[in-house]
């Protein structure tokens, strides 16, 4: 059974920084994509950012390039999001997904975790 487990949210003020961790378990971590999305209350989900774990590529929302920077622990099946310089609109629920089924970095992907929620404060 594949689950994804994420954790590392919380509130903080503008400016700070908040490191997510998605812990993956069932599931063949090697070779695959794994991305971070984010939905706001009445706003589409959105890719934020996203890892091949072959080669650790990476792809990164405009609206996040040079704060969040995505990386992997390939011995523990972690993916993480380090987050920097924390913004309002930064405010999210944040989600975790693995094996893109269909499309580029932010197309479908197969599986998702519950979410861990990102609150920043002004």
């Amino acid at each position: 059974q594949v689950q994804l487990v994420e954790s590392g949210g919380g509130s903080v003020q503008a400016g700070g920084s908040l490191r997510l961790s998605c812990a993956v378990s069932g599931y063949s971590y090697s070779k695959t994509y794994l991305a971070w999305f984010r939905q706001a209350p009445g706003k589409q989900r959105e890719g934020v950012a996203a890892i091949f774990t072959g080669d650790s590529s990476t792809a990164y929302a405009d609206s996040v390039k040079g704060r969040f920077t995505i990386s992997q622990d390939n011995a523990k099946n972690t993916v993480f999001l380090q987050m920097n310089n924390l913004k309002p609109e930064d405010t999210a629920m944040y989600y975790c997904a693995a094996e893109l089924n269909s499309g580029s970095w932010f197309g479908e992907y197969k599986y998702w975790g519950r979410g861990t929620q990102v609150t920043v404060s002004s």
